[in-house]
């Protein structure tokens, strides 16, 4: 048994960013501050696009796109019920409904033909995330945007540093949107960005998100009633070290990978991340892996349960978002809806995955899920 708790995620901070926030604090300046707009220059330029909102969460990224793109009630937004199920909570905050289409089973992105499926006359905006680092299928759900006319928006939380077709994620919506909670590579508490080509919409959204105080008087700003969800300039100063930070961040992240794969390779229960072609780099949000067919989500609960006795960390990845109550009372969802979802979703666990793991508490993580597949009975079959 470990001797400490290994925690599934835990943010890569150092000196840097403990001073940074301690400076920040010394400022008079609190909020929509200078850190604040060098935060959302910097992450712009990282990306490779115009304009950088900084918001408190990716729930509210979503939701200030939808409203600054006059989508609301009476529009549907089709979505993938596997990954971050913000996404979807923020169509309906926005008055839209979400029209949920079948995941890819092996990159567990939304499938473009599935989406293609649901576009109606109703369809104002396709979102599509890259679920837990994976890119999705861009080239196919941009044309499927251009042939449907409906907005195409980029859920990029799970997936910073990964690159599509020799771009960074994060290029491909009209919008895209990162959140930097836990377990994020790039990791300020609570806050996100959402970045954009577009002049227009990237205004509309910072009227929406905030009113400056010289913005009080203007009419154009007035027209439209401020959530207040800026972040603090706290929160932008560790932002600030956590960008400069990242290629490391990413790198240490890439050794544990690989300290995984290692062990994983002779796990014969167990299906290792896949990688689509046209994917140049990966960085996945945890470590995921899927297991056997003849698995089932209770002996998959019954493996995370013992993985909890040997002091690790593990989690189902993740919940069918249709199967989830709200979801089924309001717009009668239900079990056999998503059989792909509901397929990798019985199986997945996420194991611990962060900068601060060691080589040995790997291998412990493997051989204690090895072990505990024999507990609830492995099959041979992987697919």
């Amino acid at each position: 048994m470990s001797d400490s708790w290994i925690t599934l995620s835990d943010p890569d901070y150092t000196a840097a960013e403990m001073s940074a926030v301690q400076t920040a604090l010394g400022r008079s300046q609190q909020i929509n501050g200078p850190l604040t707009e060098a935060f959302e220059t910097n992450f712009a330029q990282t990306i490779g696009r115009k304009h950088a909102i900084a918001v408190t969460s990716g729930t509210i990224g979503v939701l200030l796109t939808l409203k600054a793109s006059g989508i609301g009630a009476g529009d549907e937004v089709i979505a993938p019920g596997y990954g971050w199920h913000q996404t979807p909570h923020a169509i309906e905050w926005a008055g839209a409904t979400p029209v949920l289409a079948e995941i890819d089973y092996w990159s567990q992105t939304l499938a473009p033909d599935k989406a293609e499926a649901k576009v109606s006359p109703r369809t104002k905006a396709i979102i599509a995330t890259n679920v837990n680092g994976h890119p999705a299928d861009w080239t196919l759900l941009r044309a499927l945007a251009k042939k449907s006319g409906a907005m195409l928006i980029e859920d990029a939380t799970e997936s910073i540093g990964s690159r599509y077709q020799g771009k960074l994620v994060g290029s491909f919506g009209d919008v895209a949107i990162f959140d930097f909670s836990q377990p994020s590579a790039l990791c300020c508490g609570r806050a996100a960005m959402i970045v954009t080509d577009d002049d227009t919409l990237a205004l509309k959204i910072r009227h929406y998100r905030n009113r400056r105080p010289d913005e009080r008087g203007s009419l154009t700003a007035t027209l439209r009633p401020p959530l207040d969800v800026g972040i603090a300039e706290t929160t932008a100063a560790l932002g600030l070290i956590q960008l400069q930070r990242l290629p490391e961040i990413l790198a240490r992240r890439k050794q544990v990978e690989a300290w995984y794969a290692a062990q994983i390779s002779s796990f014969e229960g167990i299906k290792p991340p896949y990688i689509a072609p046209g994917i140049n780099e990966v960085h996945w949000l945890l470590y995921t892996v899927h297991l056997g067919t003849r698995f089932s989500a209770s002996s998959r609960d019954a493996l995370v349960d013992d993985l909890e006795t040997e002091m690790v960390e593990a989690a189902a990845y993740c919940r069918p978002l249709h199967l989830q109550r709200f979801y089924i009372e309001r717009h009668g969802f239900r079990k056999g809806d998503f059989l792909v979802t509901e397929k990798v979703s019985d199986r997945a666990i996420a194991l611990p995955f962060h900068g601060h793991i060691t080589e040995d508490q790997v291998a412990h993580i493997v051989k204690t899920a090895k072990d505990a597949s024999i507990n609830v009975g492995a099959g041979a079959a992987i697919y």
